[in-house]
């Protein structure tokens, strides 16, 4: 299999997501949370008193419409099921809930139990924002470091922390695009658990990194070849097999976590099983055909479209 022969699609596919991904920061942004921008967080359960059998694609209509009429139109509403929606608004006391609650139940003849409530000031929300930015760039800075520290016999150690980390910046900036443009299509938001889930995906991509990059100093230390493409192409090989039965292990158990797990933690599963699938990519696709690139100098790889130079 010829990884290193490919390495011009890998960087196409990824440059235009990551285009892509900046286009609709650019343009659309990311829709902060109740973590980020402020206002109250709350679940509501609902039980009509009749028992009878309810649409809640159309409740949640009725629901909506009621919450206009009580002052609330700019709040957002999600449905988690079963009767369960969760409810974004401006912040309000845990008091003004509950007779938020009382008012729904009454207008929707329905007992409303709120089972989650959470609130959070605009200025708790900036610098939420600010540490959450901070977290990230430390994690990066952190693994650069660990990565020269470990590669320190191979000549230019620093090469392989750069390459490592640009890798992950790589997953980082696909998985915010992607949460950009589902924030425009779907009003998906982001909070404090969508920066949780970054920081889990950036551990889980340097791992698959580390074990590539160490066959790579292996392979080059027996002096299986004198080119370093086929060095570069035979460890990816040879570790083909141990990074994706660990990626599809943890695969399944996300998506069985996004496909019944509840639904305050839908979106961080989510990144998670973004971030599996495109760590495991970038592990084998990016990170290593960067290496390659750099000790060859073969800059014009970068632009598929260019004309290879030697």
């Amino acid at each position: 299999m010829d990884f290193v022969g490919r390495k011009q699609w890998f960087f196409l596919i990824s440059g235009i997501l990551i285009v892509a991904g900046i286009i609709s920061l650019a343009v659309f942004g990311l829709r902060p949370g109740t973590d980020f921008a402020g206002g109250t967080s709350m679940t509501f359960q609902f039980s009509p008193i009749d028992s009878r059998e309810v649409s809640w694609s159309d409740f949640q209509s009725q629901l909506r419409d009621e919450m206009a009429k009580l002052g609330y139109s700019e709040a957002t509403i999600q449905n988690a099921g079963e009767g369960s929606f969760i409810i974004h608004t401006q912040e309000i006391t845990s008091d003004e809930a509950q007779a938020l609650a009382e008012e729904l139940g009454a207008e929707l003849d329905s007992q409303v139990e709120i089972t989650d409530y959470y609130s959070a000031s605009p200025t708790v929300g900036a610098e939420t924002a600010r540490n959450a930015g901070l977290a990230v760039i430390i994690a990066a800075v952190a693994m650069l470091f660990y990565i020269v520290w470990a590669f320190r016999r191979m000549p230019k150690p620093f090469r392989w922390g750069t390459c490592a980390v640009i890798a992950l910046l790589h997953d980082v900036f696909i998985i915010v695009g992607i949460f950009s443009i589902l924030g425009w299509l779907a009003g998906v938001e982001i909070d404090a658990l969508f920066i949780t889930g970054l920081l889990a995906v950036v551990g889980y991509s340097i791992n698959n990194t580390v074990v590539i990059f160490d066959r790579i100093r292996e392979n080059v230390s027996r002096h299986i070849s004198p080119d370093f493409a086929v060095t570069v192409n035979s460890s990816i090989v040879e570790t083909l097999g141990r990074s994706l039965n660990t990626s599809l292990t943890t695969l399944f158990v996300i998506l069985a976590l996004f496909l019944f797990g509840g639904a305050t933690i839908h979106y961080f599963v989510l990144v998670l099983l973004l971030g599996v699938i495109i760590g495991t990519y970038s592990s084998i696709c990016i990170s290593s055909q960067l290496l390659l690139v750099w000790e060859r100098r073969e800059w014009s790889a970068l632009l598929p479209w260019a004309r290879r130079t030697a």
